[in-house]
């Protein structure tokens, strides 16, 4: 079987909430978990959510991410290394992984408006020193409410910061985004500048406490005037 993209750690709320937009949206979703029954349920959850026609299933993390090209991991800092490490061998060549994971303090006892820094400098960048030259790793989705996600009869309205070296990767990536309506995506450049957008999930959590809501985001302005994204360098 061949799907659209797998979401790795798709039982989790954040996981789940993209799952539901993307099945909506026409996409076929393949949902990963460390267990297959696990797995399985949260697909009829989502199936039974969106309705007849929905195009979602689910398995192990390792079945998921043999059924397709495009790969988004969404799991907690703690566990991300050690997710990598069971992926990597079933990852199919040159696929594009979008690592969602952000390095909050929540991983080492903390709170989750402070972060820790990697030692590779982000937490996606030590992901794709894991999985090595086998795959094609971004960064993308810090800022994305996962209440928002689920509540999938509530528009979106965010931008989704992505982060990659490679530009046709980014640009797959960003392609799934806008599939969400009221999402749109922005190119920040190179995959070290997730060392920068992988922090601001701190910030809104900061910004949630403060005004004791679940769902602040952000949107970049003036894009008016930009003109498409270039090449990195």
């Amino acid at each position: 079987m061949t799907m659209d993209v797998a979401i790795v750690g798709g039982t989790g709320e954040e996981g789940f909430g993209l799952a539901l937009r993307l099945t909506k949206a026409g996409v076929g979703v393949v949902i990963g978990s460390r267990s297959e029954e696990r797995g399985a349920a949260a697909a009829t959850r989502a199936a039974e959510a969106l309705g007849v026609g929905a195009n979602v299933v689910g398995t192990t993390n390792e079945l998921a991410v043999s059924q397709t090209d495009t790969v988004i991991v969404t799991v907690p800092f703690e566990g991300q290394a050690e997710t990598y490490r069971t992926i990597k061998q079933h990852l199919r060549a040159g696929a594009v992984v979008m690592d969602a994971t952000s390095p909050l303090a929540t991983a080492v006892g903390g709170r989750a408006w402070h972060v820790v820094r990697p030692w590779h400098g982000s937490a996606a960048e030590q992901a794709a020193a894991i999985v090595g030259e086998g795959a094609r790793m971004t960064a993308g989705f810090h800022t994305i409410s996962a209440r928002a996600l689920m509540d999938v009869e509530r528009p979106m309205e965010s931008d989704v910061l992505v982060c990659g070296d490679d530009q046709e990767a980014k640009t797959i990536v960003g392609a799934l985004v806008e599939r969400i309506p009221g999402l749109r995506w922005v190119d920040c450049g190179l995959l070290s500048q997730a060392r920068i957008a992988e922090t601001m999930t701190a910030l809104l959590v900061s910004i949630n406490r403060q005004y004791g809501i679940h769902d602040s985001g952000f949107r970049i302005t003036g894009r008016d005037d930009w003109g498409g994204s270039k090449a990195s360098d």
